[in-house]
């Protein structure tokens, strides 16, 4: 009304993933328990966009409580909400045993892109444990920033494990994700998230000085060739793991020549070391499970209960459940919540041992000897990882990425669709990873490779 313009997103709508807090929008974090839930503080990186001028204008669809409900539930269904179908394909599976609502092309993890991708609102805010930023962009053709663990304060988001959670932005544009990024960080740490002394900000909080058409000109980019691009045998094991499908590959030789055309040394293999490790105890394809997010879960999802005080419509993870099951009639578990129960079976004070050997172990196989190792032997800026594949070994030690929309490729259903019902061509994105708080050097490869192409494909209907 006065004229002044308050920030970067000055009348910007954006739509937030319904667990994040806003104290005047309900937050459910798609469980019908927390269905009228009005948190009592907004979240630090709601607060910041709305102090840039942001316009929040809706909640997100989301998988259940992050994907971390149950272990059968379908991306993006929630209780609350039901199920996102994708854009690029908003049909129905038809197939015997999935034509339970869910939608027949992945909508990708748990934070819906869709209303970006549909033109709805200019940007989101996802979250990701592992997966849940850069999957539902990749399947939504959008771009994203999964930044470390860390950059973007999680006060105020409904958690499963600040071992690895943290918020990003998806948008349809590189330059767009990079002026969010900058919103969403902030200008200093919060005390409320002590990991937020993790990175520095850029100069000014502004990472569209990062712009740069020309920021593949030297640029050394590493192709992890084992499991990510070519199946790899493992070790003690008559099997062989991972690789990319006849059209995918093709896809990825196309983005390596462009990425080649635009000035950049290819190191082509640039492998993960763990993953080549003849040794099964340090190999990451044969290093079992771990108890990391079913630990930080018990752990933090008790807090986070705790910061609401009187708003809180349950106590403990343990009540939860119990009311869960109580109100089985009304929807609540409809593919259970086995990862609830295991989450609550945790004995923090028994279990600690084997969760701090768990964590060293994760952060060994997928970080030092992981993308730290690959990175520093072939002096890389980034390695280059199809669609979200690289999005686990990344998820670990809390690592970034920027994904970036190129193409669509062919469908493949395993079971074949029912003779009639035609596949779509789906989204296929490319992602950038890097060491922690490398953001703004892989916003620079990223925007240059998005300038060099055609740029994202709207889905039918929204050109």
């Amino acid at each position: 009304a006065d004229g002044q313009t308050r920030g970067p997103l000055h009348g910007i709508p954006v739509a937030l993933k319904d667990n994040v807090h806003t104290s005047d929008i309900r937050t459910t974090g798609g469980a019908i328990v927390f269905e009228n839930l009005m948190p009592p503080y907004d979240a630090t990186l709601t607060t910041n966009l709305r102090e840039a001028g942001a316009i929040i204008l809706a909640k997100t669809v989301m998988t259940e409580l992050a994907n971390f409900t149950a272990a059968g539930m379908p991306g993006n269904y929630s209780a609350v909400g039901g199920y996102g179908m994708n854009p690029y394909d908003p049909r129905r599976d038809p197939r015997d045993g999935r034509n339970d609502g869910r939608p027949v092309l992945g909508v990708g993890g748990s934070s819906s892109g869709i209303g970006t991708a549909m033109s709805f609102w200019a940007g989101n805010v996802g979250t990701e444990t592992s997966g849940s930023i850069l999957s539902p962009a990749n399947a939504n053709m959008l771009a994203g920033i999964k930044p470390t663990v860390g950059r973007i304060s999680r006060w105020g988001v409904i958690p499963i494990t600040g071992d690895q959670d943290t918020a990003g932005p998806m948008t349809r544009t590189v330059a767009d994700a990079a002026i969010m990024m900058g919103v969403l960080e902030g200008n200093e740490p919060d005390p409320n998230d002590p990991a937020t002394t993790t990175c520095s900000p850029p100069p000014g909080n502004d990472y569209t000085a990062y712009l740069n058409t020309e920021g593949l000109q030297g640029a050394r980019i590493g192709i992890p060739r084992a499991m990510y691009y070519d199946s790899v045998s493992v070790p003690g094991q008559e099997v062989y793991r991972g690789g990319l499908p006849p059209h995918a590959r093709g896809v990825m030789d196309e983005v390596i020549q462009i990425l080649r055309d635009q000035g950049a040394t290819i190191v082509d293999p640039a492998n993960i070391p763990s993953v080549l490790d003849p040794d099964p105890s340090q190999n990451l394809m044969t290093a079992g499970g771990s108890s990391v997010l079913f630990y930080g879960m018990k752990r933090d999802f008790n807090t986070w209960l705790a910061s609401l005080g009187d708003a809180a419509p349950v106590s403990t993870l343990t009540e939860l459940r119990d009311w869960n099951e109580e109100n089985r009639h009304a929807g609540t578990l409809k593919y259970d919540q086995l990862r609830l129960d295991q989450s609550d079976e945790i004995d923090l004070e028994v279990d600690k041992a084997q969760y701090e050997a768990d964590r060293a172990r994760d952060l060994l196989l997928n970080g030092e000897l992981g993308i730290d190792a690959a990175m520093a032997e072939h002096n890389l800026d980034a390695l280059l990882f199809p669609g979200s594949s690289g999005a686990g070994i990344a998820a670990r030690p809390g690592y970034p990425t920027v994904i970036v929309p190129f193409a669509l490729t062919p469908s493949e259903f395993d079971p074949a669709l029912p003779e009639g019902f035609e596949a779509k061509p789906r989204p296929f994105g490319v992602s950038f990873t890097g060491n922690a708080c490398s953001e703004p050097r892989l916003i620079e490869l990223a925007y240059a490779f998005e300038q060099a192409t055609t740029g994202r494909i709207a889905p039918p209907g929204m050109n």
